[in-house]
């Protein structure tokens, strides 16, 4: 079932200032009458590797856009510095059903010293580029990661999406508000399950199902809680999901609140990138029965379709 935003209404102006006044008179004389300095401990833990790999394909395109990124977490209240992997590679298997027809390696170093974006290696021998030619839902990529000692591995498959047919601005509001609407339209595939996730520019996010609209023509609104000023050009993307990537961004929406989930991954909600350190595929093969050992973010390969749209 499609999740649908619902806009907080902001207090009027003039409550705001009372309670912010009130709140720093409240402020100053507790300062004023506490001398006891109280230390808050927080919580502390190792820093985890967190990896940024959301690969949109435009399939007009000679190439996937390759850029993983790798940060780290440092504390609970800490900000997330980039990191240096030991190597890096995407492995590419092309399948004709249960039969594995290629396979070969995309080498990835660092764009540039100190930036934790990894690219296909400009300076290798051969060309380390990942065509987009071939692509189809039977194109598994795995990502692995060498990263101080241990190894991380994430596997995943390409998704592929509809194009938006229509992309349009709507005059309805919700309760009498001043939100702006967006109207999007696409034609859902009918052979398969879909699962979608849709970006309305600046890190909103909305993920969707087929559920109730498998193979037909679907028709939703999307509304701004702050009024489009006249005039902005509006990017609207929609990319194919599998279903852990759809059930994953669900998660990081509703625990952002819709303020841009790749911007700090919620410690909760694990994405699809294993510590591979001490598999063996035989007596353990995740790291489900290790609960303090795993890393964070995603790895995706899917495609994209974008359209623009000037508010009026």
């Amino acid at each position: 079932m499609m999740k649908h935003p619902v806009p907080s209404y902001p207090f009027p102006n003039y409550f705001r200032a009372a309670c912010r006044l009130a709140f720093l008179l409240f402020l100053a004389g507790w300062v004023g009458g506490c001398e006891e300095v109280v230390e808050l401990e927080t919580p502390e833990e190792p820093p985890r590797l967190v990896v940024g790999g959301l690969l949109r394909v435009d399939m007009e395109e000679a190439f996937i856009p390759v850029r993983i990124r790798l940060t780290e977490t440092s504390g609970f209240f800490g900000s997330r510095p980039v990191t240096r992997a030991d190597a890096a590679i995407i492995t590419v298997n092309r399948y004709d059903g249960e039969t594995l027809v290629e396979t070969f390696n995309s080498n990835l170093a660092e764009e540039a010293p100190g930036t934790g974006i990894y690219i296909p290696d400009p300076d290798a021998l051969f060309d380390q580029r990942i065509p987009t030619i071939f692509l189809n839902e039977e194109v598994q990529f795995i990502l692995q990661v060498r990263h101080q000692g241990r190894q991380y591995l994430a596997e995943t498959w390409f998704q592929p999406a509809p194009p938006i047919d229509f992309l349009l601005q709507g005059n309805r509001t919700l309760d009498g508000g001043d939100e702006t609407e967006i109207i999007v339209s696409f034609t859902d595939p009918a052979e398969r399950e879909n699962y979608y996730l849709f970006e309305f520019g600046e890190a909103r996010y909305l993920v969707t199902e087929d559920t109730f609209y498998q193979g037909q023509f679907f028709q939703f609104s999307y509304f701004y809680e702050d009024p489009l000023p006249a005039g902005t050009e509006l990017e609207v993307h929609l990319m194919g999901a599998d279903q852990q990537f759809y059930n994953y961004m669900g998660l990081l929406i509703d625990q952002s609140d819709l303020t841009g989930p790749f911007q700090a991954p919620a410690a909760t909600v694990r994405g699809n990138v294993l510590d591979a350190t001490d598999l063996d595929n035989q007596d353990r093969f995740d790291n489900t029965d290790r609960p303090d050992i795993f890393p964070l973010g995603y790895f995706a390969v899917v495609q994209e379709h974008t359209r623009t749209l000037t508010i009026r």
